[in-house]
């Protein structure tokens, strides 16, 4: 019986010294000599279940400079050791002499007071090669002020599809308006319109009437990324819409083709208006 209390004991002792890691944590990451940045800001967005770590990271030297990477992991609380490799880019737009960096972590937590901070090493590949990254540390602080909007669970017609790039457009205004018709004859398409992987339409269907929503320019956050997602292919496929974009005093006629393979992307990027 004592020899049971004792596991028992030890066992409880065991959790209680489990961190919650679950939450968004950030920081700055340091690197050696030869990287594009020496010293560049990172945020993760942490998911822990049991021992496994699941979440996604951003590099970034603002919000329209970013790499977006889907990561995975494992968390030995006993030896206090977070081992964290990102595995995907999902999305980035860096300045052309810059390439992503795919990393690996070693971490470990840390308290003081009320403070909560993930530190450590890491290194990594350059994204398409096999050359290293030059390496570095970083120290990350739980945060409940994220530079980037934590994102639902997204649908398999949005993560497992490719997002093919339609046309990138520069925009000096606040707002962008956006309709979208049945491209051509009305076969009973039906689509579903995500702005930054947020659902402002879904499951709608196109008709020679417009669907229409609109894209607010965020200061913070000057590259706007809206996918149309095609959920079916009416009865002639594949699924196709006309998107009208008007953006103060310019309109632009885009046509976007889904199907069971892509979606289609059209990214806006906020340049400030000129000076008269």
């Amino acid at each position: 019986m004592r020899q049971s209390i004792l596991i028992i004991s030890v066992f409880l002792s065991l959790l209680s010294g489990a961190q919650d890691l679950n939450g968004i944590w950030k920081g700055r990451l340091v690197q050696n000599p030869g990287g594009c940045f020496p010293v560049y800001n990172i945020e993760m967005h942490i998911q822990l279940a049991a021992t496994r770590i699941t979440g996604v990271s951003y590099h970034y030297s603002d919000t329209s400079n970013y790499v977006k990477e889907d990561f995975e992991g494992t968390y030995d609380s006993i030896k206090n050791e977070i081992l964290i490799k990102e595995f995907k880019v999902v999305t980035f737009h860096v300045p052309e002499n810059c390439v992503p960096c795919i990393k690996n972590y070693s971490l470990s937590f840390h308290k003081g007071g009320n403070e909560e901070q993930l530190r450590g090493s890491w290194g990594g590949i350059i994204m398409e090669k096999k050359d290293a990254c030059p390496p570095g540390t970083l120290v990350l602080t739980r945060t409940i002020n994220p530079e980037f909007i934590p994102e639902a669970k997204l649908p398999p017609t949005l993560t497992q599809r490719k997002n093919e790039l339609v046309k990138e457009i520069k925009v000096d205004t606040g707002t962008i308006r956006l309709d979208f018709y049945d491209n051509g004859i009305i076969d009973g398409d039906t689509i579903s319109v995500y702005v930054n992987n947020h659902p402002v339409v879904t499951d709608k269907m196109l008709t020679a009437k417009p669907i229409t929503t609109y894209v607010k320019i965020d200061l913070n956050r000057k590259v706007q990324e809206v996918i149309m997602v095609g959920e079916n292919l009416g009865s002639i496929p594949p699924n196709t819409a006309l998107m009208i974009v008007t953006a103060g005093d310019k309109r632009y006629q885009l046509y976007l083709v889904s199907d069971e393979q892509k979606n289609a992307l059209v990214r806006f990027i906020y340049e400030k208006p000129k000076s008269p």
